[in-house]
């Protein structure tokens, strides 16, 4: 695990340090985190900041892990709390965040076979498959693979689709016959784009954040 701050003077360190603490607060499990502050003393002082970029790696979020990740804030509003360690900022106001992330197939295969979205893999082997349970997810370079169990037939079918963005979320179509979904999205997130490569899921969008 490291950490990395790139910032000019005391305050703008300080308002690293606490950012830190904040992203991790926010997430599962954090490994490597780099943060670059862009904005000057001046603007900290009365509460703003231009923005900041993260680049991430090995990180978790909300049960979703994410391999690599590069992030853009827009403006950022704030106070700062010099006299309480554990909570330095205070984030006002919603923010955007822009960038790209990046996700490993064998990751997302064991995330959608945990308590929390076995909901999603049952959903996308219903939707694709017309099966109930989800068995397995592959990333075949360019190619998504699903297996899912047929009940009391002691078979497993596997079926392959292709993957792009399309109305601000992931459409997934079917190779073998005609028909495509789209997978549910939070309001708050837009995917611009997406395609698949050597066996990870690569992203490019933005979302807007509730602090």
């Amino acid at each position: 695990m490291s950490e990395q701050a790139s910032s000019s003077g005391p305050i703008l360190q300080f308002l690293a340090n606490g950012l830190n603490l904040w992203i991790r607060s926010q997430c599962d499990e954090v490994g490597d985190l780099n943060l670059l502050l862009n904005g000057s003393a001046l603007q900290l002082l009365k509460g703003k900041l231009n923005g900041v970029e993260l680049e991430g790696r090995l990180v978790t979020f909300q049960g979703l892990p994410i391999h690599h990740a590069e992030l853009r804030s827009g403006p950022l509003s704030l106070n700062l709390n010099p006299a309480q360690p554990g909570q330095i900022l205070q984030l006002k106001h919603d923010f955007q965040l822009t960038g790209a992330v990046t996700m490993r197939g064998v990751d997302l295969n064991r995330a959608l076979l945990t308590e929390r979205w076995r909901w999603l893999g049952d959903w996308l082997a219903e939707q694709l498959m017309g099966l109930s349970t989800l068995g397995g997810l592959e990333i075949d370079n360019d190619i998504l693979v699903l297996t899912a169990p047929v009940s009391n037939a002691g078979e497993v079918v596997s079926k392959r689709f292709r993957l792009d963005a399309a109305n601000g979320t992931l459409r997934i179509c079917r190779i073998e016959a005609e028909g495509e979904v789209l997978l549910p999205m939070d309001q708050k997130i837009t995917i611009e784009a997406a395609d698949l490569k050597a066996g990870q899921l690569h992203l490019n969008g933005g979302a807007t954040v509730t602090p």
